[in-house]
């Protein structure tokens, strides 16, 4: 229970990183599709990322499934890391794929510890 408050605002930060994300996704998500394609990813999977991005972060936050939530936004975090930031030649992109890397850090920590206490999944599993 000591550790309640810690690992809310851990949810809390890195689930607000996606929701905002995928929130300022929505003013031109034909154009963020097209920049999907660039990595290989159909334009047509747009709008499933945006909700992801958001419905996920905000599962993130309330403690929702935190546990397999936690693992896809890891492994969105990778995926995105290699396949929009990985370019030895480029001191920034790297600095972000190493960002995605260490938020990957982040949600599996949360992928081993569980949400908390203070979260949905606690409240449900107290029944």
């Amino acid at each position: 229970m000591a550790n309640a408050p810690i690992l809310l605002i851990a949810r809390i930060l890195l689930g607000l990183l996606f929701v905002v994300a995928g929130i300022g996704k929505l003013g031109d998500v034909s154009g963020f599709g097209a920049f999907m394609a660039t990595g290989g990813i159909p334009a047509a999977l747009a709008w499933p990322v945006v909700l992801f991005e958001i419905l996920a972060g905000l599962a993130l936050m309330i403690g929702l499934q935190t546990r397999l939530v936690a693992l896809a936004l890891g492994a969105f975090c990778v995926a995105s890391g290699v396949l929009y930031h990985f370019d030895p030649t480029d001191q920034m992109e790297m600095t972000q794929l190493l960002k995605n890397l260490g938020l990957t850090g982040g949600y599996l920590a949360l992928w081993v510890t569980g949400p908390g206490a203070w979260s949905v999944d606690a409240r449900m599993a107290r029944g």
